[in-house]
């Protein structure tokens, strides 16, 4: 047996001992789906209702506006302004709608006030201009002496339809969920990186301080060790990868029997059972489960795993280097944020640039860069990607780690001896040339 392959071993093992991984290899599921019906619960909560005073001293607008599950509506038109205020003080109502009486609709646009102790959401201060303005809008006309039966018919109500090429009702919505199921997947790679690559950099940190690896680099190679230490922690993170998509899968068995969810493609609901408006709802579930079925997902489980190993073992390279430089994990903070950077910068790509064009210049571009491809290129995916583009993507990749592969090790095989000083930026451009 290699040494490469004992270090390997040696590292795989010395992982998947630890308890922490084991502990949240099988705690981590069961805290996401906990997590999930925890949010789930929290969404199906009524909020606590708010009591919003109108003193509406023209009498036009009071009835506009209809009580909800967040707010309730109360005229109190009769009582006086400066009392109703001083209850807005004490906080017996939520805020006061004061509505002037004005000779001209013109002045009252710019003369209402809504008095409260705390600021409140543009969202509630939208509808209720929205609420004022239709009315302001509706007496307009009827001043004008327009019909406004008229005009109410004449507004058009735009729906427009999709279908593609082949003839198949498209949906709305589709680029949303594709780009939130490809960045659902660059998002763990990004957090699974750092993860694994942390540990990596604490693992040299940690045998570097306790002086073992002076005793390990008498037989081994720096190169072998590096190398050892990143393919030994990947194997123990693919491991937990394959046990959390089993957990995964058996949850979501468990719902479909116990709960009678049919997470399938082909799940059908008896039309005899549904009123007209349910089976227009029911069909448009079908036609996006439908729409998602005939996404690329062998393509984007494949390319996923593919790019989770070279991305790991790229940046890992990087961690590897900067752990040997260091003595402490203080210390590697300054060369932690080049690092991490352009893994931000390819989820901001993702979400910004390929929504809106997938197969532009700019998605392409970063999907093809080494140390973004692992997200944006993942983001592409379910929109569909030629085949060439991957595989010029993942050569690029895995080339590009090799390279970095080589110029790391001359910072490992120098700074792993190094101790009691903190290196620069301008030494270990030095350890290179060595």
């Amino acid at each position: 047996m290699s040494i490469l392959t004992l270090i390997i071993k040696r590292e795989f093992i010395a992982k998947v001992r630890n308890k922490s991984f084991i502990v949240m290899t099988f705690l981590s599921p069961l805290l996401f789906v906990g997590i999930a019906a925890f949010v789930g619960y929290l969404t199906t909560m009524k909020a606590e209702v708010k009591n919003i005073a109108i003193h509406d001293e023209t009498g036009l607008f009071v009835k506009e506006f209809k009580n909800t599950e967040e707010y309730k509506y109360l005229d109190l038109s009769l009582i006086d302004v400066k009392i109703l205020k001083d209850s807005i003080v004490n906080e017996s109502y939520e805020g006061l709608l004061y509505i002037p009486k004005v000779a001209d609709t013109k002045i009252l646009e710019s003369k209402i006030q809504y008095v409260s102790n705390d600021s409140p959401s543009l969202t509630f201060l939208d509808q209720t201009e929205d609420v004022i303005a239709k009315k302001i809008t509706k007496i307009n006309f009827e001043n004008a002496k327009l019909d406004t039966l008229a005009i109410q018919n004449a507004e058009a109500k735009v729906s427009i339809s999709l279908t593609k090429s082949s003839g198949e009702e498209g949906v709305k919505g589709l680029n949303e969920i594709k780009i939130a199921i490809g960045g659902a997947f660059g998002y763990l790679i990004m957090m699974f990186i750092i993860i694994y690559g942390n540990m990596v950099m604490r693992s040299v940190i940690e045998e570097k301080t306790n002086r073992i690896v002076e005793i390990i680099i008498s037989s081994v190679k720096p190169f072998q060790l590096m190398m050892g230490k990143i393919i030994g922690t990947s194997l123990a993170g693919i491991l937990q990868f394959f046990i959390w998509a089993i957990i995964g899968l058996s949850l979501m068995f468990a719902a479909s029997v116990f709960f009678g969810v049919n997470v399938g493609p082909t799940a059908k609901i008896p039309p005899e059972m549904l009123h007209s408006a349910q089976q227009e709802l029911a069909g448009t579930a079908q036609m996006y489960i439908k729409e998602l079925w005939d996404l690329p997902i062998a393509t984007l489980i494949l390319s996923f795993i593919v790019y989770f190993i070279g991305g790991y073992f790229l940046y890992s390279s990087f961690y590897a280097a900067i752990g040997a430089a260091v003595d402490n994990e203080t210390d590697s903070q300054q060369f932690l944020l080049p690092i991490i950077m352009p893994l931000i910068l390819g989820v901001y790509i993702g979400f910004f640039t390929v929504m809106n064009n997938p197969h532009g210049t700019i998605a392409t571009v970063f999907s093809m860069i080494p140390l973004t491809s692992p997200i944006v290129m993942l983001m592409r995916i379910p929109f569909g990607v030629p085949w060439w583009q991957i595989l010029i993507s993942i050569a690029i990749l895995f080339g590009t780690f090799f390279f970095v592969v080589w110029f790391a090790s001359k910072i490992y095989r120098v700074g792993i001896l190094m101790y009691g000083k903190k290196p620069t930026w301008k030494e270990l451009y030095r350890w290179l040339k060595y």
